[in-house]
């Protein structure tokens, strides 16, 4: 997750986010209270998902060790902005969706924030007739039980097809 904190790029390593609604598109994500990035979603009322790729690991993880209230992250990565001049997103990434805050919902011990998504960046290479690709965007996946950084396995069938071949057992 990107945002400016008084006026400089800031990023923070984010593993909990997901579309929350389709019309418009809203996307969720939980930061914990005390992270330096939020402060700069507060102030500017935007911030940008950026998606790491596998080769990655080693920066994004640094990006959550440390805070930017102490480490300057600004000069990590080759950033860029749209039109939304306050939502920083990295060059490197694959992927990189800007948002501007649409919602916080405050929680014990985090935020849950909730965006509009303005527009979103994919890296020619990573797509497929013109739509994002995710085994050519190879992302970066985070697991909390064993704390591990993970890559995506094959497809095992298509959404909203595979399941009519479902035959429940009758009790």
């Amino acid at each position: 997750m990107g945002a400016n904190v008084n006026g400089k790029p800031n990023f923070n390593a984010i593993a909990w986010f997901n579309m929350v609604n389709l019309q418009p598109m809203l996307v969720g994500l939980s930061s914990d209270n005390r992270h330096y990035t939020n402060r700069g979603i507060h102030e500017n009322k935007t911030f940008s998902i950026n998606i790491p790729s596998i080769d990655m690991a080693a920066a994004t993880d640094y990006c959550g060790m440390c805070t930017g209230a102490n480490v300057d992250k600004s000069e990590l990565f080759e950033v860029f902005y749209g039109e939304l001049k306050t939502a920083p997103m990295i060059q490197e990434c694959p992927m990189n969706v800007k948002c501007k805050l649409e919602r916080i919902v405050p929680l014990p011990q985090a935020e849950f924030i909730i965006g509009e998504i303005v527009a979103v960046y994919t890296e020619q290479r990573c797509l497929t007739d013109g739509n994002p690709d995710i085994m050519k965007i190879n992302p970066l996946v985070y697991e909390p039980e064993h704390s591990g950084y993970w890559t995506l396995a094959e497809q095992v069938g298509q959404a909203f097809e595979i399941g009519k071949t479902y035959k429940p057992k009758r009790k």
